[in-house]
């Protein structure tokens, strides 16, 4: 049995929920190790579209154990509304979800800032999702922070959630001259939906370890992508966590070496949401095109995205930073109509060609893409379900991309169901 991480490879929104969930029918466990409700993840069965924000999305399979790790950050009145939706799908889910008890907590507070903030003047402006995400984060690197162990002490959850909300309103007065609701109202939902879910509570590290010692097949599910990194993204145009497979490691208590393979999830073609630089992205009226063909709305904001063709330097760079050793290509049949598809395979920086993915945003919005351009197939392929029988223009395009990354194409998905996807290995 083994270990497998799956993380995005690009701005996520690269269809990972898909991904997760199909893998899920042969998996024990799902663990999620980053981020929080700013991720959503669609997942399309028996003919029915569910999003997922912080429910790892192997949870609609009976079988499967799912784990919300220490590395998330949860938002409890967020989570319950999800439990109540997959309670009317019909889930099964009492004594088979988990969430651990390191794991941090998102307060109203922390929403207020983060609305507060990225709006703020002399600020770079991110296009957060605005649910309290980063300042989560920031508190938890304070070490003010609260977690769900703190909710079996009632007295000191109260108490220092309070304090944490009057501090906030006294900085955001100062700085930015916000209305910051500071009513303990404010909070009672928030610590009524903790307690209701105190039975899930538990350190799912040693579930984990319990897991994978007795051979039982786990997937390691990450949240947004590899350029959304705090440390190896588009910084400062990053969400606040690691979305990379390292944070696998430190997300879930897990060591590196009980890991054995890791997936990049990769769109057919490049989407992200909120600013920041984009060296693909489609100027014309051509990003609309294709924005509407893949339903390029975000899952959990429903802004629309921005749109652009693959880039490979990207890709690359995703190899290196995560240790793929395969890819699972998502989104492929939106390609269906074009007559000619453009793949990035490197840049123009200051005159000189590179493939190398700079940190310095500056640098990359003036780096000029360079493209190779393949033939499209101008044919329907959601209905196939070998490779073999995809239109040779089709497998040409998959396999100048494995050529390129240096990492194996492993499964194609030709469209939103779980039926349409092409398993290779």
């Amino acid at each position: 049995m083994s270990v497998t991480v799956i993380v995005g490879s690009q701005w996520g929104d690269e269809g990972k929920g898909k991904i997760v969930d199909l893998l899920s029918e042969k998996a024990d466990v799902v663990a999620r190790f980053n981020g929080g409700p700013n991720a959503g993840h669609t997942v399309v069965a028996q003919g029915k579209e569910i999003i997922l924000h912080l429910i790892p999305s192997g949870i609609l399979w009976p079988q499967t154990t799912c784990i919300i790790g220490n590395g998330t950050v949860i938002d409890p009145k967020v989570l319950q509304e999800e439990i109540n939706l997959i309670e009317e799908k019909g889930v099964e889910y009492k004594g088979r979800f988990w969430i651990s008890d390191r794991a941090h907590i998102i307060f109203p507070y922390h929403r207020q800032s983060d609305a507060i903030a990225d709006k703020g003047e002399n600020r770079v402006q991110i296009g957060t999702t605005g649910r309290g995400i980063g300042p989560a984060y920031i508190d938890k690197a304070d070490r003010i922070g609260l977690r769900m162990c703190d909710i079996r002490n009632p007295e000191k959850i109260n108490t220092a959630a309070q304090q944490n909300q009057q501090n906030k309103k006294i900085i955001h007065d100062a700085l930015f001259k916000a209305d910051f609701d500071d009513s303990p109202d404010s909070m009672s939902g928030y610590i009524k939906a903790l307690n209701e879910m105190s039975w899930a509570i538990t350190d799912t590290s040693l579930l984990l370890h319990q897991a994978i010692a007795q051979g039982k097949e786990v997937l390691i599910e990450g949240a947004q992508g590899t350029l959304l990194d705090v440390d190896h993204g588009t910084y400062p145009f990053v969400t606040s966590s690691n979305c990379t497979s390292g944070g696998a490691c430190t997300g879930l208590g897990i060591g590196p070496s009980k890991i054995d393979s890791v997936i990049g999830v990769t769109k057919a073609y490049t989407t992200r949401v909120g600013e920041g630089p984009f060296p693909t992205e489609f100027k014309n009226e051509q990003g609309e095109q294709l924005r509407q063909l893949g339903r390029e709305f975000g899952a959990t904001t429903g802004r629309p995205r921005r749109c652009g063709w693959l880039d490979m330097v990207i890709i690359k760079f995703a190899v290196r930073i995560n240790g793929l050793d395969k890819l699972a290509i998502t989104k492929l049949d939106v390609l269906d109509t074009l007559d000619e598809i453009n793949v990035c395979t490197g840049y123009e920086i200051e005159g000189e060609r590179t493939d190398v993915f700079p940190a310095d945003v500056n640098v990359l919005n003036s780096a000029k893409p360079l493209y190779k351009t393949f033939p499209g197939w101008k044919k329907p392929i959601g209905d196939v379900r070998k490779y073999d029988d995809l239109p040779y223009n089709t497998r040409r395009y998959i396999e100048a991309l494995e050529e390129m990354a240096g990492a194996k194409v492993s499964i194609v998905s030709v469209g939103p169901g779980r039926e349409q996807t092409i398993m290779i290995d």
